[in-house]
């Protein structure tokens, strides 16, 4: 079959790209393409993935219907030449304008209820549109639910191990207490009108109050007042941080959500939330979300509280979650084989996880 798989933001990268091993092995063509995104295009890199960039990346909110225009105008025209079988994306808009336009098949994978924008724009021209469980809108018929998270399609346990060696290049020890905390932009068209932390440089010293050695890493440039704990190690090694910290303070749904499902205990700041951030809260204790006005307080709250106590069971926590939530690499292989054969992929089950 030939695929072609659409990657506008880092996280997908980290999405597909055991996805696109899987199907390579599989004897499929598949066929990348890109928006121009510093750390997406290194991340590629890093993996060792064939891709080809179509277009610039949006610098403001103004520019990016002009950028959305160009990148689907571009794909279109590579993706007659290649009369791919099935195209696939996180959020989808291009790929499921694309595929509409040339009678492929797309398949659509999303997790997030409040980017309206991008759902009102791609979910009408989707084929299949994948989420977890979790998420708290209906679709209709086109909807297919897993039991799992984005982030099980690259961090789950058959996936991934963590090397110790990054804390080496972060310049901390082993034995140090680690608190990595993650600063969002606040740029993309979904984060308008709403915030996380009230002052960053609060966070910071109420962990190292609390006796842990912070790292920062931020979507842009971080406060000046705040550059000396930046995180200067390779994106591809993130994850591997994140999993030998000892907690995960920030604004970012992902990076909290990435933490949780290593065994990390995350503390998400921000007034919104998400369908997976709320159920590994509830279900799990993994993840501990705040939304509402004083946020910013409660959340340091919380947050010195885990970095002061060591008793929580961490680990235990993560081990059911691996036993209720599949491998979602086998949930995208599948889905995306399932509709291009023209058959509407199955319900995955956690018992269907090999792992």
């Amino acid at each position: 079959m030939r695929i072609i798989v659409t990657i506008q933001h880092p996280g997908h990268v980290h999405f597909f790209r055991n996805a696109i091993g899987e199907l390579e092995c599989r004897g499929h063509e598949v066929h990348v393409f890109a928006r121009e995104s510093s750390v997406a295009v290194a991340l590629l890199e890093g993996y060792d993935i064939d891709h080809e960039v179509l277009a610039g990346d949006a610098d403001s909110l103004a520019s990016l219907a002009a950028v959305q225009a160009t990148y689907e105008a571009k794909l279109l025209r590579r993706a007659r030449a290649i009369n791919p079988d099935v195209i696939t994306a996180i959020g989808g808009v291009a790929a499921a304008h694309v595929a509409t336009a040339l009678r492929a098949k797309s398949v659509v994978f999303y997790d997030t209820e409040h980017a309206t924008l991008i759902t009102k724009l791609g979910y009408p021209f989707a084929d299949v549109i994948c989420t977890p469980a979790c998420y708290r809108e209906e679709i209709g018929a086109k909807q297919v639910t897993y039991p799992g998270y984005h982030e099980l399609a690259y961090l789950h346990p058959d996936r991934f191990e963590p090397d110790p060696a990054v804390l080496e290049l972060a310049g901390v020890e082993r034995d140090e207490t680690i608190a990595v905390v993650r600063l969002s932009s606040w740029d993309a068209s979904h984060d308008v009108g709403h915030g996380g932390f009230d002052d960053p440089r609060e966070v910071v010293t109420r962990l190292e109050d609390a006796g842990a050695t912070v790292l920062l890493t931020a979507e842009g440039e971080p406060p000046d007042d705040l550059a000396e704990y930046q995180l200067e190690t390779p994106p591809e090694l993130m994850h591997d941080l994140l999993a030998f910290a000892d907690i995960v303070v920030g604004e970012g749904a992902t990076t909290a959500a990435e933490a949780a499902v290593l065994g990390t205990p995350s503390v998400y700041v921000n007034s919104l939330s998400l369908g997976y951030t709320a159920e590994l809260d509830a279900e799990y204790g993994l993840l501990f979300e705040f939304n509402d006005e004083d946020r910013h307080g409660r959340a340091l709250e919380k947050a010195a509280s885990i970095v002061e106590r060591d008793d929580e069971p961490w680990a235990a926590r993560r081990e059911r979650l691996l036993t209720e939530r599949v491998d979602v690499t086998n949930v995208i292989v599948q889905a995306l084989e399932t509709t291009a054969r023209g058959k509407r992929p199955e319900q995955p089950s956690a018992a269907t996880n090999p792992g």
